[in-house]
């Protein structure tokens, strides 16, 4: 049993890692990521009505949260990422870096 909790310690201290390096907030897991400037990435800010002042951004389309808690839970089959402003509605994540698990 305690070899099992020590495994389980060890499999989780990278993605403990990684969330630290996230500093704005939940690394988030998204169905995709498009570039601003694409035609997926341009549809939608235009939709929602939102005006960037970096066109090369990186946004995640479809994101949640993904919590390091449960890791066999919560993985991400996506994209895992960590994103300057996480606050367009849920539908959107601005500003996204790839991430790491």
């Amino acid at each position: 049993m305690f070899a099992r909790v020590a495994v389980a310690s060890v499999l989780a201290l990278p993605l403990l890692a990684a969330a630290q390096d996230c500093n704005t907030g939940p690394i988030q897991c998204c169905n995709s990521v498009e570039k601003a400037d694409s035609a997926a990435g341009s549809a939608i800010l235009s939709l929602l009505g939102v005006v960037l002042d970096d066109v090369t951004a990186t946004i995640g389309l479809g994101c949640s949260p993904l919590s390091v808690v449960g890791l066999g839970q919560s993985s991400c089959s996506a994209s895992p990422v960590c994103c300057e402003n996480n606050s367009v509605g849920g539908l959107i994540s601005i500003g996204c870096l790839p991430v790491v698990l």
